[in-house]
């Protein structure tokens, strides 16, 4: 490799290196210890050491070449190579396209400039598209050659970043090198001779961590297939584990959680991650999360200022953000004042005069904002000119339209002014108004105590909105959180959920979106509106609104809506609980973009067939236990009881488990502060709890102690009449409870809990989703060996590691392809043995890392054939069941079972002649010849195709499952009767000539490899003639028995058959025998040698180790 010329000063570096070649220019010298025997001794061990820990281009190779200036003690390193044959190379390089010009030249200035200017111009050509997105090219270069030469991993491999720092084995640290790349986590130490080597897979990660104690002050703790490490002595610890968990999250979605990573364009290509690319996603995920935008929005800028705050008349402190189509701004506490502006608002955008550096942003409604001590203020004005250029040009004449008062109580127009069109086109379906106003109109005349609380709720916000702006622009402050926790009038919930949740931004991007979403939807039938029909009278049935057919057509046309639009989630239960109370409050487009917010944003993979979201944050919730209420988890046995009572707090946001008129409380909290809310409110409840549950005995008696707290929760200040609140119906038994109102509950949990921070809660959820992820991947894992354990006769052990080579062969498959057809392949919701399955190509390697008889030299072919033989259903994928299955006759089979698996192997299905096109590579297959031959079958009538695919596959083509096919499927496998030998169809001519050759592979460099040449000789021969007396015995008059035992030989009788018709004659030229199983089986068994060698043990435990320590190598071969 080139390298930046530097300066190297030879006397110090004589020690340390050695001379192999000179000449008047240039130098190419080897590292001491390097080559020599012995590692050269004590002074090869410490050169080693120190190559290991500093940071130098000595660290880099051992191999080095510089550049000389005659009668000068200063030379230039310019290349280094990390073996003999690369320094090599450079050399003879330089010696034909360097030397000859160099005696040109008068000085020897000139010369050094000469040589400096074309190495750079080398290194610039080379690292043209590799290294132009990393920050420092040349250490990178660096550290890249380093990386593939201690690790050996292929070059797609890509290097995000490095790090050095300390890996803690035991109690001693090893100082080293960390490199993290696309796939892997890898660690490099040479310490005193002492060699560490560290490769983990991102996908095995199952906790990643920062931790500290006594012996290290702050550390990464990584946990891999239950074996612990830690790293420490960082000098950035926290950007450290910002990009592994970036990494980690990267690999998992990739592999494992695929309904995510469609979505993702941004991590399609796995070669285009870069360090900065990863911080500039995070910040972009946190910054989304923050402000509820939608997630295609990126962070651009971040701008340290301040924000004039007119009612309060100071200034705060904070950053303004500034992404696509949005600019919002956070103080430094995050809870103090926040605001976002849609540049779709944005009318002027100003700058001011005086020095202090203000930039003014004008939107509709008559509001500005005041930005001061803005670094390049200038700058930014222009770029904000420039994007609303395009985006505001539109509004500027219909602006005076949209005059509002100065009190600015009357919210923005994308409320009140819709799109009239689409509007018109559903109005006849779609409702304009919430059902709350229709069944419950507000009876102004007669007020009791209630409805004047309510109207006071209302004033104090109406208030609110004098000072701070209404709408999407407004101030969100200290205030707004209070009168939030109090409970938003009945009147102003839906207009405040929209604006809370950022839904309002979606619906005023996407006009008429919703009412073509309905048209298309309507009449759809499939698994999901099947579904939704079965709950439509679940939701909420006590309420006079879903009594009706009003109340029920429009939860239809939403929940089928959004199955239509997200036909990945669908639809799922606890959908229809949340719509039927955002319908209640909004109008029925606006919660349609609410239950979009709540299932795409604010609760991400909640909703989908493995509730991955809810899992996650049910983990964070464990871990805010653990941390908030110690005394609750010492008394507890085992924590799993808090994730089985609160899941359905984080599906229905407490919905289904606190009365309605209590419910939508936690909901304005939801809507305004996300997940928090709902985890501060679940630790309140413990905490008011925790006398009654540490009394409790068992989980029943827990689950009981909270549904009576629970039936105890009123709302005092609820305007909803009586028949309606669910918590008025409590009986007079349970009348001894406490009762405990809504607004208090609330006010304690934000409190005493109100300091858990959203970036806390961003990353324990990044945190606990490896785990989740993890702990399901071992539950399919430990269901397929359930299954598959019953049919083999390996250990449980065996094929547990059996399991992780078939998996770890199909992830790295994918590793390094845009796009995996393998990944495809993974569908978590399918039965567990149908989500992993592989393709011919990874079975072959498989096949040579794991099968005892893969040293034979038509092993490509066995691979081939035995591949074919296991894809009964002729998809061109196996599952593991299938996949062990074989290996255990390989290894465990009686002599009968392995004989019977070879000739099943030289008859189709599995039996296709192969013959590879570059006659050069002898018996072995390209990747395109093997999936070529794979697909080759057997042609069957179209209808029995079907019939067996529909068999196999009871999911397929039929839009939803077949429960009644599974289980007829799964009562075939149970009473599938043991294959009887004389079923087996004869072998003919052909197919025994490629028989005898495999048996004759298989037995090359035995011990006894002459006896069974010999065996296999006898036998062939006396099965040829056992044939010819028995075609003696036919009379050959007779051609019809030929033609049948003819036909009898080969699987293809129609082909066979019919090319005997054109041409019967062909018959008595070339008489066709053929063998029997049993006939095959006879004649062996009476050859001991052959006997001993398939009866003979193998120790299937260290083939398993060998293919799991040579797998990862061998892809890099390939």
């Amino acid at each position: 490799m080139w390298l930046k010329p530097e300066e190297v000063l030879l006397k110090n570096a004589l020690k340390l290196w050695l001379m192999e070649r000179s000449n008047d220019y240039f130098v190419l010298q080897r590292r001491r210890g390097y080559g020599e025997e012995g590692g050269g001794g004590l002074t090869g061990l410490l050169v080693g050491t120190l190559d290991s820990v500093l940071d130098s281009t000595a660290k880099v190779a051992p191999f080095r070449i510089l550049h000389q200036t005659p009668d000068s003690q200063v030379y230039l390193s310019i290349a280094c190579g990390a073996n003999r044959e690369e320094i090599t190379k450079h050399w003879d390089w330089l010696e034909q396209n360097i030397m000859k010009t160099l005696s040109v030249f008068d000085s020897n200035e000139d010369i050094t400039n000469f040589v400096q200017g074309k190495i750079r111009g080398l290194i610039a050509e080379e690292g043209k598209q590799s290294f132009a997105k990393e920050d420092d090219p040349e250490k990178f270069r660096e550290a890249l050659l380093k990386f593939e030469m201690c690790f050996g991993l292929p070059e797609q491999e890509k290097l995000v970043t490095y790090y050095s720092c300390s890996y803690w084995k035991g109690r001693v640290p090893c100082q080293g090198w960390l490199y993290l790349s696309t796939n892997f986590l890898s660690f490099y130490s040479f310490l005193l001779g002492s060699e560490i080597k560290l490769i983990i897979s991102w996908d095995t990660v199952s906790k990643l961590e920062k931790t500290s104690n006594v012996l290290l002050t702050e550390s990464i703790h990584v946990c891999s297939q239950g074996e612990n490490h830690y790293f420490s002595m960082f000098l950035h610890i926290n950007q450290t584990y910002l990009l592994m968990e970036q990494l980690a999250n990267y690999a998992i979605r990739r592999l494992f959680d695929k309904e995510t990573f469609d979505n993702d364009p941004i991590l399609d290509d796995p070669l285009q991650i870069t360090k900065r690319g990863l911080e500039n996603r995070a910040h972009s995920e946190q910054f989304n999360a923050f402000f509820r935008l939608p997630k295609e929005e990126t962070l651009k800028e971040v701008h340290e200022c301040f924000l004039w705050v007119p009612f309060s008349h100071f200034n705060t402190h904070g950053k303004m953000c500034i992404s696509d189509n949005y600019i919002c701004f956070a103080s430094q506490d995050g809870s103090l004042c926040s605001v976002i502006i849609p540049l779709r608002e944005v009318l002027i955008i100003d700058k001011t005069d005086d020095s202090s550096k203000s930039v003014v942003i004008s939107i509709k409604g008559k509001t500005a904002f005041r930005f001061s001590e803005v670094k390049d203020f200038e700058q930014l004005v222009a770029k904000l000119r420039l994007k609303c250029g395009t985006t505001s040009t539109q509004y500027h004449d219909t602006s005076t339209e949209v005059a509002v008062s100065a009190d600015s109580t009357v919210p923005p127009d994308h409320f009140e002014v819709q799109s009239l069109t689409s509007q018109k086109e559903c109005s006849k379906t779609v409702n304009t108004e919430a059902l709350m106003t229709v069944f419950h109109p507000q009876n102004l005349e007669t007020l009791d105590s209630k409805m004047l609380k309510e109207k006071m709720k209302e004033q104090s916000w109406n208030i609110l909105f004098a000072e701070c702006g209404r709408g999407v622009s407004m101030f969100r402050t200290k205030k707004t959180r209070d009168l939030v926790i109090r409970g938003i009038p009945e009147t102003l919930r839906g207009e405040l959920w929209m604006v809370f949740s950022g839904a309002v931004n979606d619906m005023a991007t996407n006009p008429g979106y919703y009412a073509e979403v309905v048209e298309q939807s309507l009449g759809t039938c499939n698994l999901a509106t099947e579904e939704i029909e079965r709950d439509l009278r679940r939701s909420l049935p006590e309420h006079p609104a879903f009594q009706s057919d009003t109340g029920i057509s429009a939860l239809r046309r939403v929940l089928t809506a959004y199955a239509y639009r997200n036909p990945k989630i669908g639809y799922c239960q606890a959908m229809n609980i949340l719509t039927s109370v955002l319908l209640l409050y909004a109008k029925e487009e606006e919660a349609f973009w609410l239950l979009v917010a709540v299932c795409e944003r604010m609760l991400p993979d909640y909703f989908n067939r493995r509730i991955i979201g809810a899992l996650v944050d049910q983990a964070v919730f464990e871990e805010l236990i653990r941390d908030h209420l110690p005394q609750l988890t010492e008394h507890m046995n085992d924590m799993a009881f808090f994730s089985s009572v609160s899941l359905s707090w984080f599906l229905t946001l407490f919905i289904s488990v606190l009365p309605i008129e209590s419910a939508v409380n936690v909901v304005d909290c939801f809507f305004y502060d996300g997940i928090k809310a709902i985890l501060q409110l679940g630790l309140a409840i413990l905490d008011y709890n925790l006398d009654r549950l540490l009394a409790c005995k068992d989980d029943a008696e827990a689950v009981t102690a909270l549904n009576r707290f629970f039936d105890s929760v009123t709302n005092k200040d609820s305007p909803l009449p009586s028949s309606v609140q669910q918590g008025s119906n409590v009986t007079d038994e349970k009348s001894s409870q406490t009762r405990v109102d809504i607004t208090d509950l609330i006010r304690e949990s934000n409190e005493k809990y109100g300091n858990v921070r959203y970036e806390d809660i961003h990353s324990m959820r990044c945190r606990n989703r490896l785990y989740v992820i993890q702990t399901l991947e071992e539950t399919t894992k430990q269901n397929v060996l359930r299954v598959v354990s019953q049919d083999v006769k390996l250990s449980l052990h065996e094929l547990d590691e059996l399991y992780v080579i078939f998996k770890k062969e199909l992830f790295l498959s994918c590793y390094w392809r845009l796009s995996c057809p393998a990944l495809k392949h993974h569908d978590p919701s399918l039965p567990y043995l149908e989500q992993y399955q592989i393709d011919c190509q990874q079975f072959r390697v498989l096949y040579h890392l794991l099968s005892p008889w893969a040293h034979s030299a038509n092993r490509d072919s066995l691979a081939l054939w035995t591949f074919r033989l296991l894809d009964e259903n002729s998809d061109c994928l196996i599952n593991f069941k299938e996949f062990s299955s074989v290996i255990d006759i390989m290894y465990n089979g009686s002599f009968t079972e392995k004989l019977k698996l070879l000739f099943k192997l030289h008859i189709p299905p599995a039996y296709t002649e192969v013959e590879s096109k570059d006659s050069s590579k002898g018996d072995e297959l390209s990747k395109e010849e093997l999936l070529y031959f794979s697909q080759l079958h057997v042609s069957k009538p179209t209808s029995e195709k079907e019939a067996e695919s529909a068999k196999k596959s009871p999911e397929k083509g039929k839009g939803k499952i077949d429960i009644q096919a599974y289980l007829t499927q799964w009562q075939d496998e149970l009473f599938k009767k043991e294959e009887n030998i004389k079923d087996l169809p004869r072998m003919n001519q052909s197919q025994f000539i490629q028989f005898s050759k495999t048996l004759y592979n298989l037995f090359h460099e035995d011990p006894e490899e002459e006896s069974l040449y010999q065996a296999i000789a006898v036998v062939t021969s006396l099965l040829l003639r056992m044939e010819e007396v028995g075609r003696k015995l036919h009379s050959p008059t007779s051609p019809a028995k030929g033609i049948s035992s003819c036909a009898s030989a080969g699987p293809s009788e129609g082909n066979q058959e019919s090319r005997l018709e054109k041409d019967p004659s062909s018959l008595r030229e070339e008489p066709q025998w053929s063998f029997a199983f049993e006939q095959i089986l006879a004649s062996l068994l009476n050859e001991p040698a052959l006997v001993r060698f398939f009866e003979k043990p193998i120790d299937v435990k260290a083939k398993i180790e060998s293919a799991k320590s040579s797998q990862l190598k061998r892809r890099t071969k390939m």
